[in-house]
């Protein structure tokens, strides 16, 4: 016997796989498991359901449940004056001759939670319990339950530890259900939920405990009297708080929409194929969740901005993953960072997670110096990658490519990676328009300036090799100088802040050169193939990087 994690699996019976990992423990005589779960009244009704089924267990046992505040209660009726006291209670266990669970709620406070001291007395009456409980004549388990799993050192060897998995999606969509039925029952709310609608309300509620998820869809209902399609974004709004309290995982809220990005037309389209993959519709198909995609290219071309608009597109919710924080805290606390950010991430999936500028968290993944921290961290997220069931959509974006380790790009963890390279003539000329026409909503700034054809014309000849993020910067400077002078914006306002711009293209040339000969071969340009035949007629004097392009062309 031993205090290692042991998984709920089994997808062979109807029977839900925790009662029938619960149930083999209890047959096999196992004294001592814990749960770690902030469910306690949900993982009791799962254990009354074990103990009360002849088809799991063949002798019935009676429940008990015990708790500071309210001692050893059976069906809420305390089973001995005093038993309120941890040390009586365990002596109260020993001594009861009958076929019984006992369900211990908060006893982490006793093993040494918070960084305090476990209480010895306690530790040392639990450790004679596991010999008496083995021996009793009667079959006799111990659970103990709380949010957190502190296991003191004396105890390792003696508590098995069950994983208890969040509510189903089966489990959220009956409370859905329920709750819509007692509230159309009053005629107070107005129910308006297609089916496709229920499943969206119903997934974007995973990772919420069943209290939670009823009370998001509470939330929902009385702010507008209704419920619909549009009370997804509440849910969401729960699960930020889910996230919040991770301290590695940050929930970004995102209104901007591919409308906002110009060009990329090709990875727009990819990722447009591929919403709604979570559904069930998608499993008729016979279709897999897709894994994600890793976006390389030069800085400022809208690859962070991607990430934002997929998860508009798709409404799910976007988790960016600081890998900076997974590093931080007590030694050997990296590991268990990566494990409890990647689990979060499934607990609330379907979700997105984005790491940004992923070679810069992983650069260390050889591990030197570090002795081998970073390694087993990159080990465990490639792990993941490769093997993980649930949808989690990940969204990789890097700048320089070639730091990253060639297993990170091996087929299989990746669906595609993309190339986005500088913006075309056509983008430039998108690219323009959104910024330009974003800005200048008011009078002041926009006078009588038009930006018509021969205008933008001009300026996308002369913001040729620049970045999306140059060009709007461009746009910032050329209102920022209209603005000092009290006057509105004009053409030659953007031309010059264009033209006294110094562009990537021209400081990092080399970078860019060796990033698109990489690309050639190994990624997908992002841009359209309408698109990219336009770039090789743009010619420089000096024979740069704008002269040619990277990623192999492919169309979706």
């Amino acid at each position: 016997m031993t205090g290692g994690g042991i998984q709920a699996g089994g997808t062979g019976s109807a029977t839900p796989p925790f009662r029938r990992a619960v149930a083999d423990l209890f047959k096999a005589r196992f004294p001592l498991v814990y749960v770690q779960t902030w469910e306690e009244d949900r993982l009791v009704a799962e254990v009354e359901a074990v103990v009360s089924e002849p088809a799991l267990i063949k002798t019935p046992r009676r429940l008990y449940v015990w708790s500071a505040t309210a001692g050893l209660a059976e069906n809420g009726t305390k089973a001995k004056s005093g038993s309120e006291d941890p040390v009586k209670a365990l002596e109260l266990v020993e001594s009861l001759d009958e076929p019984a669970v006992f369900v211990f709620k908060d006893f982490h406070t006793h093993f040494g939670a918070g960084g305090r001291v476990a209480d010895p007395q306690i530790v040392r009456k639990v450790r004679d319990l596991v010999l008496a409980l083995k021996n009793a004549r009667c079959p006799k388990n111990v659970l103990f339950v709380s949010p957190t799993v502190v296991l003191p050192q004396e105890l390792q060897k003696d508590i098995s530890v069950l994983d208890f998995d969040m509510p189903s999606i089966e489990e959220i969509r009956q409370s859905l259900r329920e709750i819509i039925d007692a509230n159309r029952e009053t005629g107070r709310i107005t129910i308006d939920l297609t089916p496709d609608d229920e499943e969206r309300l119903t997934k974007a509620a995973l990772g919420l405990t069943l209290q939670e998820a009823e009370n998001a869809f509470a939330r929902a209902m009385v702010q507008d009297g209704r419920l619909d399609a549009d009370d997804v974004d509440v849910v969401l709004e729960e699960k930020r708080q889910v996230i919040k309290k991770t301290e590695i995982l940050e929930f970004i809220r995102s209104d901007s929409s591919f409308d906002d990005v110009g060009g990329l037309e090709n990875l727009k389209r990819w990722l447009g194929k591929r919403n709604r993959s979570w559904l069930d519709a998608a499993r008729r198909y016979n279709l897999p969740f897709p894994k994600g995609i890793l976006i390389t290219g030069v800085p400022g071309c809208g690859k962070s901005l991607t990430a934002k608009c997929t998860s508009t597109l798709w409404q799910l919710p976007l988790l960016r993953l600081d890998v900076g924080r997974v590093f931080s805290g007590l030694v050997g606390s990296s590991e268990e960072n990566m494990r409890l950010a990647l689990k979060t991430a499934e607990a609330i999936s379907p979700s997105i997670l984005w790491i940004d500028e992923i070679e810069k968290g992983f650069a260390g993944s050889a591990g030197a110096g570090d002795s081998g921290t970073s390694s087993r961290v990159f080990g465990t997220f490639l792990t993941w990658m490769q093997e993980k069931a649930r949808p989690v959509f990940v969204i990789a974006t890097a700048n320089s490519i070639e730091q990253l380790p060639p297993e990170f790009l091996r087929k299989g963890r990746f669906d595609e990676v993309f190339f986005v390279d500088l913006p075309t003539r056509a983008e430039r000329q998108q690219i323009l328009n959104l910024h330009v026409r974003r800005r200048l909503t008011s009078p002041e700034a926009a006078g009588d300036f038009d930006l018509d054809g021969q205008t933008l014309a001009q300026l996308v000849d002369v913001s040729e090799g620049y970045s999306g993020a140059e060009i709007e910067q461009a746009t910032v400077v050329a209102l920022f100088e209209a603005f000092s002078e009290e006057r509105p914006v004009r053409a030659d306002d953007f031309a010059r802040a264009l033209s006294t711009m110094v562009p990537l293209s021209v400081t990092q040339a080399e970078q860019i050169r060796a990033t698109r000969e990489w690309a050639n071969v190994r990624a997908i340009a992002a841009t359209a193939q309408e698109h990219r035949g336009d770039y090789h007629h743009e010619t420089s004097t000096d024979g740069d990087v704008r002269a040619s392009r990277g990623g192999r062309t492919v169309d979706f």
